[in-house]
Protein backbone atom coordinates (compact mmCIF):
# COMPACT_ATOMS: atom_id res chain seq x y z
CA UNK A 1 0.00 0.00 0.00
CA UNK A 2 1.41 2.98 -0.94
CA UNK A 3 1.14 6.21 1.15
CA UNK A 4 1.85 10.16 1.50
CA UNK A 5 3.44 10.01 4.96
CA UNK A 6 6.63 11.68 4.19
CA UNK A 7 5.21 14.17 1.85
CA UNK A 8 2.83 15.12 5.22
CA UNK A 9 5.94 14.97 7.41
CA UNK A 10 7.58 17.05 5.72
CA UNK A 11 4.74 19.58 5.31
CA UNK A 12 4.71 20.19 8.90
CA UNK A 13 8.98 20.10 9.17
CA UNK A 14 8.52 17.31 11.38
CA UNK A 15 11.49 14.63 11.72
CA UNK A 16 10.54 10.88 11.81
CA UNK A 17 11.35 10.82 15.36
CA UNK A 18 8.92 13.91 15.87
CA UNK A 19 5.98 12.04 14.06
CA UNK A 20 6.92 9.21 15.92
CA UNK A 21 6.44 10.46 18.94
CA UNK A 22 3.06 11.95 18.16
CA UNK A 23 1.89 8.49 17.03
CA UNK A 24 3.55 7.02 20.11
CA UNK A 25 5.61 4.68 17.99
CA UNK A 26 9.20 4.19 17.37
CA UNK A 27 10.99 6.01 14.65
CA UNK A 28 11.46 2.38 12.88
CA UNK A 29 8.00 2.12 12.51
CA UNK A 30 7.74 5.70 10.72
CA UNK A 31 10.81 4.80 8.19
CA UNK A 32 9.00 1.32 7.63
CA UNK A 33 5.49 2.87 6.61
CA UNK A 34 6.92 5.87 5.32
CA UNK A 35 9.53 3.17 2.85
CA UNK A 36 6.39 0.81 2.17
CA UNK A 37 8.08 -1.94 4.30
CA UNK A 38 4.91 -2.04 6.85
CA UNK A 39 1.51 -1.40 6.04
CA UNK A 40 -0.38 0.23 9.64
CA UNK A 41 -2.75 -1.61 11.64
CA UNK A 42 -6.69 0.00 11.32
CA UNK A 43 -6.02 1.99 14.92
CA UNK A 44 -3.01 3.29 14.10
CA UNK A 45 -3.78 4.40 10.41
CA UNK A 46 -6.51 6.61 11.64
CA UNK A 47 -4.58 8.23 14.40
CA UNK A 48 -2.33 9.54 11.15
CA UNK A 49 -4.41 10.67 9.31
CA UNK A 50 -6.05 12.33 12.42
CA UNK A 51 -3.10 13.68 13.26
CA UNK A 52 -2.60 15.03 9.86
CA UNK A 53 -6.87 16.04 9.19
CA UNK A 54 -6.73 14.19 6.25
CA UNK A 55 -8.79 11.60 5.17
CA UNK A 56 -7.69 8.03 5.58
CA UNK A 57 -8.03 7.33 1.96
CA UNK A 58 -6.00 10.60 1.06
CA UNK A 59 -2.81 9.49 3.30
CA UNK A 60 -3.50 5.95 2.20
CA UNK A 61 -3.29 5.09 -1.16
CA UNK A 62 -4.83 1.05 -2.07
CA UNK A 63 -4.04 -0.32 -5.78
CA UNK A 64 -5.68 -3.22 -6.81
CA UNK A 65 -4.02 -5.54 -7.91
Amino acid sequence: MDNRLRELREQMGWSQAALAERLDVSRQTVNALETGKYDPSLPLAFRIAKLFDEPIESVFIHHDP
